[in-house]
């Protein structure tokens, strides 16, 4: 039994909120168990969405699990605090949430064959001036794949606040159900990073490979916007006619 499984198991808080899964689309990962290294606002609240979505969700930061415990369980009941690799070992998708300025501490094989949504922004007055991000034609997605080289990254989660992430989870065919855009180069890794946008209460949108990512960034046009999923595709793909949304 996995650490996540057995700490879920003991200590799983019984309410759960929002709506039913959807069924699973063919050709995705399996995906129980939803990892976050990262303890701020916004892993935290991406814990609380997983939860209500049903997966199991563990947490972790920089330092020892036990640091974070207590955070966790009185904003993420259910999920349970454990160290970096610990998360890496027993999750099947990853949510990396750190300071954009911190991702270079981890080390480069850490995620090695692990699908690793970035849910990172760079902000060079928080997280002072780096010029390879800042510089970075695709992206700074495409700097944390090349630090990360046997990662399967996927952008996404970024786009929105943690206020929107909290606020706008909605049931499949709401007619004010919003968007999340996901892209990168696997394709496998991108359908099944949609599959859990879905479950978390969002429309998904495939906005295609990899460096497509920066248009979901701050100097993006889409980012911090609530669209519906034909608008943020057609943001994506200009000239687009129909949808890119769904798997």
């Amino acid at each position: 039994m996995s650490p996540v499984s057995a700490a879920v198991s003991a200590r799983r808080d019984k309410r759960r909120t929002g709506s039913a899964p959807a069924d699973a689309p063919t050709e995705v990962a399996a995906t129980k168990r939803v990892g976050i290294v990262g303890a701020g606002k916004l892993g935290m609240t991406l814990a609380r969405a997983a939860l209500a979505a049903g997966y199991e969700v563990a947490v972790a930061s920089s330092g020892p699990a036990e640091r974070i415990a207590l955070s966790v369980d009185v904003l993420a009941p259910g999920a349970v605090a454990l160290t970096v690799q610990e998360v890496v070992d027993s999750a099947d998708v990853i949510v990396l949430a750190v300071p954009t300025h911190r991702f270079r501490e981890l080390p480069s094989d850490l995620f090695d064959g692990k699908i690793l949504v970035d849910a990172m922004n760079y902000w060079a007055d928080t997280d002072g001036d780096d010029p390879e991000l800042a510089a970075a034609d695709g992206g700074s997605s495409v700097v944390v794949q090349a630090h990360f080289p046997g990662a399967r990254i996927v952008k996404s989660l970024n786009q929105l606040g943690y206020h929107e992430l909290d606020e706008y989870p909605r049931a499949p065919g709401a007619p004010d159900r919003i968007a999340v855009a996901a892209v990168g180069d696997d394709r496998l890794a991108v359908r099944t990073v949609m599959h859990l946008i879905d479950r978390l209460g969002f429309d998904p949108v495939d906005g295609g490979p990899l460096p497509k990512g920066k248009l979901l960034e701050p100097d993006g046009s889409p980012y911090a916007e609530t669209l519906s999923a034909d608008a943020l595709a057609k943001r994506l793909w200009p000239g687009l006619r129909g949808s890119s949304r769904g798997f």
